[in-house]
C-alpha cells in the first residue's frame, strides 16, 4: 500500500488526525529503597529535555514546523511536552499572515512512573497524542516512538473527523486508505510483539495494541544480576511480570 500518494482536493484537507499512543515499561524492583531508585532513574531517563528531542524528530518525520514548545518536570515524577506545530508549507513568511486554524496540531507526551508499596514491580508509562490537520500524517512516525522507549506493551488509537473536498466537490471522509494501524509499523517490530487490531470502519476509528512475546529477565532487573539469583526466584519474577503484562495488554484485572 502506498501511504505517501496525495489526493487532488478541492482547497485546504479540513479532515483532524488524532494519534494516541500509550507505552508501559514494567521494571522488577524488589526493595522499597529500588523502586523509588528506579523512579528516579526514569525521571532522568525520560526528563522534559529528551522528551523534547524526541517530539522535535517526530515533527520532522511528519514534515512540520515547530510553532512553540512547552515543557515541564515535576516533583515528585514525571514529566510533560507539547508542540503547536504546522505544516511546514503553512508556517508564515515575512508579509504573509498565517491562517488561525493551522495551528490547532498540536504533539504532547506525558510520563507517569509508578510503584505500589505491596508489589516489587515498577511501571513506567508515556503517553504521547499528536492531532493534526492539513496533510500531516502521524502514524508514519510509530516505529521511531516504539524504539525511542523500552515498549513492553503498547495501545494506540488513531481517528479521523470531520470531512473535506475533492476537486469535484464530493465530500472525502478520510483521505486515505486504512485498513490497520499494523500497516504502518514495520514487520521486524512486529515479530517481536502479540498484536490485536479492534477497528470500528464506519466510524474511522483504528486501535492497536502490542505486548511483548519475549522477555529477558535481566533486561527487567533493577541493580540485580540474573546470576544471582535462584532458579526458582527466576521463575517467581518472569510469572510476576508476565501476569503484570497479561493484565496492562487486556485493560482488566484477570489475575
Amino acid at each position: 500500500m502506498d501511504h505517501s500518494e496525495k489526493l487532488k482536493l478541492y482547497g485546504f484537507n479540513n479532515l483532524t488526525k488524532a494519534l494516541s499512543f500509550n507505552i508501559y515499561d514494567v521494571c522488577y524492583a524488589k526493595t522499597p529503597r529500588e523502586q523509588k531508585d528506579y523512579i528516579a532513574y526514569i525521571d532522568q531517563q525520560y526528563n522534559s529535555e529528551r522528551l523534547t528531542r524526541i517530539l522535535t524528530s517526530l515533527t520532522d518525520m511528519i514534515g512540520a514546523r515547530v510553532l512553540s514548545i512547552s515543557q515541564q518536570d515535576y516533583d515528585p515524577q514525571g514529566a510533560s511536552v507539547t508542540l503547536l506545530i504546522a505544516e511546514d508549507s503553512m508556517v508564515p513568511v515575512q508579509g504573509e499572515t498565517q491562517v488561525a486554524h493551522l495551528d490547532k496540531s498540536h504533539v504532547t507526551v506525558h510520563t507517569y512512573p509508578e510503584y505500589h508499596p505491596e508489589t516489587c514491580l515498577a511501571t513506567f508509562r508515556v503517553d504521547i497524542d499528536v492531532a493534526t490537520c492539513g496533510e500531516i500524517t502521524p502514524l508514519s512516525t510509530l516505529d521511531y516512538l516504539i524504539g525511542s522507549f523500552d515498549s513492553d506493551i503498547i495501545t494506540m488509537d488513531y481517528r479521523v473527523r470531520g470531512f473535506t473536498r475533492d476537486v469535484d466537490g464530493k465530500k472525502l471522509f478520510m483521505d486515505r486508505e486504512i485498513r490497520s494501524i499494523q500497516d504502518y509499523i514495520s514487520k521486524e517490530t512486529l515479530r517481536r510483539y502479540d498484536v490485536v487490531d479492534i477497528n470500528v470502519y464506519e466510524a474511522n476509528l483504528f486501535h492497536t495494541k502490542m505486548m511483548l512475546k519475549e522477555i529477558d529477565l535481566q533486561n527487567y532487573l533493577f541493580k540485580t544480576d540474573v546470576y544471582e539469583l535462584p532458579p526458582t526466584t527466576r521463575l517467581s519474577i518472569m510469572d510476576s511480570l508476565r501476569r503484570e503484562m497479561i493484565e496492562i495488554f487486556s485493560g482488566r484485572n484477570v489475575f
